[in-house]
């Protein structure tokens, strides 16, 4: 009875864990693809991809999951740049991009 309990415990933080990421992902798509927007560059594929995972203090020194998404860019149709977004929880604490040429048309 004691073993049954554990794994469903353990299924359900998991499920809870897969869903919170989820979540995490979407806020994280949304803000490159309005950052993306804001520069007037295209970004490729609708899509990020998770990369790295690990414990990080926010700024009130509590203990959350930091999360690094990469995607990519392109900035005159013809060439693709990488990029990372950074979340910190829930917030998004940072998007890099790589440099890149703009279309002077």
């Amino acid at each position: 009875m004691l073993n049954e309990l554990i794994l469903i415990t353990l299924l359900l933080a998991a499920c809870l864990y897969w869903l919170s990421g989820q979540q995490v992902k979407e806020i994280a798509l949304k803000a490159v693809k309005s950052q993306c927007s804001n520069l007037d560059v295209q970004m490729l594929d609708e899509y990020v991809a998770l990369t790295g995972i690990r414990l990080a203090r926010d700024q009130r020194g509590k203990i959350r999951l930091q999360r690094l998404f990469s995607f990519e860019f392109s900035s005159t149709g013809n060439d693709r740049y990488n990029g990372v977004c950074m979340m910190l929880g829930r917030q998004v604490e940072s998007i890099r991009m790589e440099p890149h040429r703009f279309d002077e048309s």
